[in-house]
C-alpha cells in the first residue's frame, strides 16, 4: 500500500478506528517531485500539508539581505508545511523546495480541516504535530542564542546525522547558519582534534 508509511506515522502518534484511519488516508494524494522544485514560494497562501515518503524538503526564508535561512528539513516519515501560513492563512514569509528527488502525499488545507471537525482522533495527531513542532523549532532557536558554531555543528552531528551525509556543504553550512568557509574550518578543526 503505497500509503503505509503515512499511516505507520500516524499510528505512532495517535490510537484511531481502521474506519477512521481509511477516512483521513483517503484524502492525501501523492505528488512527485523534482530536485530543486518549489512546493511553496513566499508570497504564496500555504494550502498544503506534506509528507514526506522518499527524499528531503526545506523549509527556507529569505533574509533582509536575500540570504536565504534554512528552518527545517524534513526526511522520510516527516511532515512539512509553512505552519504559520497554513494556519493563518496570510501570504507565506516560507519557501518549501525539495532538496533531492523527492515523493510526498498531501492534503489540502480544506481538508485538513474539514478532518479535524469530523474526525476527534484528527484533532489529537493535530495536537500532537503542533507540539512537536513547537519543541523543534524552540530547540533550533535556543542553539542560535545559546551555542557557537562548534557546538552547533557537533550537536547535529549527535542528533542528525542524515542532514551530513545526505546534503551538500552547502546546505549544511545553510542550515547551520554559518558560512561554506567557516563549515570547512570547523571540520578541519574537530578532525585535528581527534587525531
Amino acid at each position: 500500500m503505497y500509503k503505509q508509511a503515512l499511516s505507520d506515522c500516524i499510528l505512532k502518534r495517535i490510537t484511531i478506528s481502521q474506519p477512521n484511519l481509511d477516512t483521513v488516508l483517503s484524502y492525501f494524494k501523492e505528488q512527485q517531485v523534482g530536485k530543486e522544485e518549489v512546493l511553496l514560494a513566499e508570497g504564496e497562501s500555504s494550502k498544503r500539508m506534506y509528507f514526506v515518503k522518499s527524499g528531503c524538503l526545506r523549509i527556507y526564508f529569505l533574509q533582509a539581505d536575500g540570504a536565504e535561512a534554512t528552518r527545517y528539513l524534513a526526511f522520510e516519515n516527516n511532515f512539512a508545511t509553512g505552519l504559520t501560513g497554513f494556519i493563518s492563512q496570510q501570504p507565506s514569509q516560507e519557501n518549501i523546495q525539495a532538496l533531492e528527488k523527492t515523493e510526498v502525499l498531501y492534503i489540502a488545507r480544506e481538508d485538513f480541516y474539514t478532518l479535524l471537525d469530523q474526525i476527534p482522533e484528527w484533532e489529537k495527531f493535530y495536537r500532537s504535530y503542533l507540539e512537536g513542532a513547537y519543541v523543534t523549532n524552540t530547540k533550533r532557536l535556543m542553539s542560535f542564542i545559546t551555542m557557537d558554531a562548534t557546538a552547533r555543528y557537533q550537536s547535529l552531528i549527535a542528533e542528525h546525522p542524515t542532514i551530513l551525509q545526505r546534503l551538500s556543504n552547502r546546505m549544511v553550512a545553510n542550515y547551520l547558519g554559518i558560512s561554506q568557509e567557516a563549515l570547512s574550518r570547523l571540520k578541519h578543526k574537530l578532525l585535528n582534534n581527534k587525531q
